[in-house]
């Protein structure tokens, strides 16, 4: 058993949370219990993943997607008053981390995604930043960009959208997971064979087809849903917790 504000104050130290400006709160959200003893993760606080929540009698639920986005309507009526008013009547803590959980070298979503996959991590997409969001690598093997493609739909358990570049084989690749369709630029400045992100938009099919990059968007909940896990994992053995990821499917 740990104390909620002793746990968010290690997870925001171990994240480095204040040093994103991000789109939204990191850390505590929503109030509930001094005492945790029961960690649920997931990727996203929906209704459906709090009443899951609530069902595995958790004391923290802890999120990749939470709330308080920047630009959203601030009253908290309709859906945001019916999610928050089920963790308040059940005392559940809502913690969410965004981009700190996309960025941590051992626990963010892009590296967890890697370590799933089976690629090398040999630097950040942004070379320049310390803190990138996403990174590049290396296959260890040669691939074929529909290869590629069939190993992402049997590890992520969802088929990608497959936009074909080039007719060349896949050695290095770039990535950053969730909605980073905006950031194939970046993956074609660093001369990678391939990108792979969870979401597409249309102009994505023109850059890759005429700056030559295969691209990958393989889901937004797909690629998200182990940093949040490992972060749990890590916790549950760090303090002799009782953790457990629900994962609330979504195709998007």
């Amino acid at each position: 058993m740990i104390e909620c504000g002793e746990l968010v104050a290690y997870c925001n130290n171990l994240l480095e949370s204040t040093a994103f400006q991000d789109y939204c709160p990191n850390g505590l959200q929503v109030e509930g219990r001094r005492d945790i003893r029961r960690v649920i993760t997931g990727v996203t606080a929906s209704q459906a993943m709090i009443e899951a929540a609530i069902e595995a009698q958790a004391d923290m639920l802890l999120v990749h997607h939470g709330y308080f986005w920047r630009g959203e309507a601030a009253p908290v009526t309709g859906l945001k008053q019916r999610r928050i008013r089920a963790l308040l009547e059940h005392d559940i803590n809502l913690v969410a981390y965004h981009l700190p959980l996309d960025a941590h070298i051992r626990y963010g979503n892009n590296v967890q995604l890697a370590e799933l996959m089976g690629w090398r991590v040999t630097g950040g997409l942004e070379v320049n930043n310390p803190r990138s969001i996403g990174l590049q690598g290396e296959l260890e093997e040669e691939l074929s960009g529909e290869q590629l493609a069939r190993e992402l739909e049997t590890r992520l358990r969802r088929k990608p959208m497959f936009i074909a570049g080039h007719d060349r084989p896949v050695k290095r690749l770039a990535w950053c997971t969730g909605g980073a369709q905006g950031y194939i630029e970046k993956a074609v400045a660093l001369g990678v064979d391939a990108f792979i992100t969870g979401e597409v938009s249309e102009q994505t099919f023109h850059i890759a087809r005429e700056c030559g990059i295969h691209f990958y968007a393989a889901g937004h909940h797909a690629t998200e849903r182990y940093g949040v896990q490992a972060l749990g994992e890590h916790l549950a053995e760090h303090f002799s917790l009782e953790h457990r990821f629900i994962d609330i499917d979504n195709p998007v």
